[in-house]
């Protein structure tokens, strides 16, 4: 692995050096500041926020609020820009295309008040609202009140074009091939689970990015896209921050604080977070069992029952050092453990053709599960006299161990017949580093010209330690059957140009990006070696049309491929249930996919409406396929010894089976009847075909060729509703429903589910107290129907039942409003994480 990082370190030093010697006319940051005043009472007005947005690049924004005197001071780049002042209730102060070469008193501002407002006063920054952008859709995400209390997971679960599933696994457009990234790179917190996401809580996020056709600058990784979460961090001088306190049923309590402290020269920033919850769950699995002629020989019924209970601390420390005007470093580390113990408590019924009940039993699992995380990510930005002219280099360590230990019992009722005691320990461990270089240079007219380029490597090694067998008197038989360890390694170095313009109305960006990968697979125990090395390209092509600024359209090309990951690759079967196993394949290659993306955005007073049109073409595409083993489980029945029962083995295992189209139509359309409402509609429609046989030897050494096409066409739609109710209650509902699909094997129905929540603002608006309930009706379950040869099953599964939650939100050294202000754009450029 030394090989791949020498080189790009050794680059890393050369280039920070570089760039830090002088050049030429170094640009220098400005001052802007001023005095704000109530134009009627002539009293300064504390907290009052100074916008100010670059004219050449509007979703660049920074600012600041104004002190107990009314003082403002502003530190960004020379340039051009659009100037406001804002106070809730009053009206704003505007300053169109004003041009800054040197530090500017803006001088006296007055204010007045604006009597509209203050009869309907309401925080300017709640409304969730979105950007179209040439090449991604940006969500801001505002106060949505049915997440207070809750994790990333759950902001995610209300985007438009995402959902969440009921065991925590994101989809975009229905796509389940989704990269995630916290502000702009991978990070520890999108950990070796999908529950790792939990441990962030929804209060911090700034916005999430919602890049469905990805330009060259991003991770080829990610056939459906990208989803970019982008963390609060306040620019703001001095002291401030947050507590979270919150406490539900079922137990799910805990708190998370988060702290700002900024100076000329530093900036210093941490959320810390603990949470403990028990998360009760069910499933059912009602099987019948066919010969070879289609005549039923058995049933069985298995009734499982879940429990949940999980602690965990989580805290992410920053800081940033400006080394001068033009170059800053910053430093975070990310801590995350989680300790917690789950059961599984199954019981089987069995009953013969006739559905004669022959034996019941019961199995128990008592899981105990460690996991522990570090990252570490060190960031240098410098910037030139050219606005927008830029480097920045990162690197990132992490390191994840995540151990399961499972004793599983089981006993035959009736009789009081135990069998052997099992026992599995999964063992589970992963190193990532990541460097990464990025260089932007505009050029031309008005700078209206952009250049960049950039190198990303990535060297991740999975080591999964699995050892199943029986306890004897306390000590494990180990069966080699079902034991072995894996070593999984992925180095991929990439590197990326990029050229876009802008001329008058139609802007276009074109890019290529090259990824080298290097594969190795080992399975220890069989010596099972591996190894898979492959150049791809990956071009792209964004073109826009800006009709005026209410109006926008975008059409988009790329090519993105999907690297099986974690549960795909891991070939150790799960034992919870011994005759309906889940096991990975190590020996997946990469699914790879055509995108092609139409969008379009208008804007009316009262009105937004996005809407877009897509299809994907997608080769080895994974499919996920259930097989009977050829293996039995024996079960003695006492009122016939002679005759024991038989229970066929099923196992699902993922495979590069098919071929995959996919097209489709979005569209979101958000109402604003006053400004303190808001209603919003998302809805997805898609068609999606499936095409690929599977033919391998069956357990009777017959060869077997199944038929996997498959047409299926579905929808989701999304309603939320924020109205406000009398007594200054803010009152939010979501409904969601998601239609029925299928595949070849497996027929799921339809899921509907409902959120709602109250909130109030109190002690004079520096605290927010907020109820909320989710999954309201209790029905967030998937349903599904799965056929094979010999065995036909219907399931029903539910990870997480109905939640209430109370959550108390106390602010201090920032206004309820100005929180909410610089939540929709009080960001530097730095925040952009336009890098790969």
């Amino acid at each position: 692995m030394k090989r791949f990082i020498v080189l790009p370190l050794f680059l890393m030093a050369f280039l920070l050096s570089f760039s830090q010697r002088p050049s030429g006319r170094g640009q220098e940051r400005i001052t802007i500041s001023g005095t704000v005043f109530d134009k009627d009472t002539g009293q300064p007005l504390e907290y009052a926020t100074l916008v100010l947005q670059s004219v050449r690049r509007p979703e660049m924004v920074t600012g600041g609020i104004s002190d107990p005197d009314g003082k403002f001071s502003v530190e960004t780049m020379p340039g051009q820009y659009n100037v406001r002042v804002e106070y809730l209730s009053y009206k704003t102060f505007e300053l169109q295309a004003q041009t800054y070469r040197s530090s500017t008193d803006l001088g006296r501002i007055e204010l007045e008040i604006d009597a509209q407002m203050l009869e309907d006063v309401v925080v300017v920054g709640e409304r969730t609202t979105v950007e179209l952008r040439l090449d991604k859709k940006v969500y801001n995400v505002g106060q949505d009140l049915t997440v207070r209390g809750g994790s990333v997971t759950d902001v995610l679960d209300n985007v438009p074009s995402v959902t969440v599933d009921i065991e925590g696994n994101i989809s975009l457009r229905g796509n389940e091939s989704v990269r995630i990234l916290i502000n702009g790179k991978p990070s520890a917190l999108s950990g070796l689970s999908p529950q790792a996401l939990q441990q962030l809580p929804a209060d911090a996020i700034e916005r999430v990015e919602v890049i469905t056709n990805p330009s060259a600058r991003y991770d080829a990784e990610g056939t459906a896209g990208i989803l970019n979460i982008i963390l609060k961090q306040s620019k703001t001088a001095g002291v401030n921050g947050s507590v979270n306190v919150f406490a539900g049923y079922p137990d799910n309590y805990g708190t998370a604080v988060s702290l700002n402290l900024r100076r000329d020269k530093f900036n210093i920033f941490t959320t810390t977070t603990y949470r403990y919850r028990d998360a009760p769950g069910n499933a059912l699995f009602e099987q019948e069992n066919f010969d070879e002629n289609r005549n039923t020989v058995s049933f069985q019924d298995e009734i499982r029952d879940y429990q949940r209970q999980n602690n965990s601390f989580n805290t992410n420390i920053g800081f940033e050092y400006f080394i001068s005007e033009t170059s800053s470093i910053t430093n975070s580390l990310v801590i995350r453990n989680s300790d917690g113990e789950n059961t599984v408590d199954i019981d089987f019924f069995n009953f013969d053709a006739a559905r004669n009940p022959t034996i019941r039993r019961n199995r128990f699992t008592l899981e105990g599960e460690t996991d522990e995380n570090v990252q570490y990510s060190v960031n240098y930005k410098k910037t030139f006299e050219k606005e927008g002219h830029e480097f920045t280099m990162d690197y990132q360590y992490s390191k994840g161990n995540e151990i399961e230990n499972s004793i599983i019992e089981e006993i035959i009722l009736g009789e009081d017949v135990i069998l052997p005691t099992e026992q599995t320990i999964n063992d589970e461990t992963q190193v990532n580093q990541l460097v990464q270089f990025d260089y932007i240079l505009p050029f031309g007219k008005e700078n209206q010209s952009q250049f960049e380029m950039g190198y990303r490597g990535t060297f991740n090694n999975f080591n999964t330690d699995f050892d199943f067998g029986v306890l004897e008197d306390g000590v494990l038989d180990r069966n080699p059957d079902f034991s072995n360890e894996l070593n999984y390694k992925e180095y991929v170095n990439a590197a990326y140009v990029q050229l876009g313009t802008k001329m008058d109305k139609f802007s276009v960006l074109s890019g290529l990006r090259m990824e080298a990968s290097d594969i190795g697979i080992e399975l220890v125990e069989t010596g099972q070696v591996d190894d898979k090395d492959y150049v791809n390209w990956f071009p792209s092509l964004f073109l826009g049309y800006e009709f005026s600024e209410e109006e926008q359209l975008t059409i988009s090309y790329s090519r993105r491929l999907r690297r099986p990951r974690t549960r795909f690759i891991n070939p150790f079967p799960s034992r919870s249930s011994n005759t309906n196993l889940f096991q990975g394949n190590p020996d997946l290659d990469p699914t790879f996919t055509n995108a092609f993306d139409l969008g379009y955005l208008k804007r009316w007073d009262k009105v937004t409406f996005t809407t877009s049109g897509y299809y994907n073409r997608s080769t080895g595409v994974f499919q996920f396929i259930t097989q009977e083993t050829g293996d039995f489980v024996e079960i003695d029945n006492p009122d016939d010894p002679g005759n024991p029962v038989l229970v066929p083995v099923q196992v699902r295992t993922p495979i590069n089976l098919a071929t995959d189209s996919r097209y489709g139509m979005e569209f979101t359309t958000t109402y604003t009847p006053k400004r303190d409402w808001r209603l919003t509609l998302n809805l997805n429609l898609f068609q999606q075909q499936l095409r690929g046989d599977y033919t391998y030897t069956n357990f009777q050494n017959e060869v077997i060729t199944q038929n996997f096409d498959a047409d299926n066409f579905t929808w989701f739609s999304r309603f939320s509703a924020k109205i406000p109710l009398p007594g200054a209650i803010d009152f939010q509902s979501n409904l969601f429903y998601r239609g029925p699909n299928k595949d070849a094997q497996n027929l799921n129905k339809g899921i509907l589910s409902t959120n709602l929540a109250f909130s109030k603002d109190v002690i004079k608006d520096k605290a927010t107290l907020s109820f909320n309930v989710s999954d309201l009706f209790n029905s967030r379950k998937r349903r599904t129907e799965t056929n094979t040869n010999t065995v036909s099953t219907y399931s029903e599964f539910q990870w997480r039942e109905r939640q209430f939650t109370l959550s108390f939100l106390y602010r201090f050294n920032q206004q309820q409003n100005q929180r909410q202000r610089n939540g929709r754009g009080g960001q530097e450029e730095d925040y952009e994480f336009e890098g790969t």
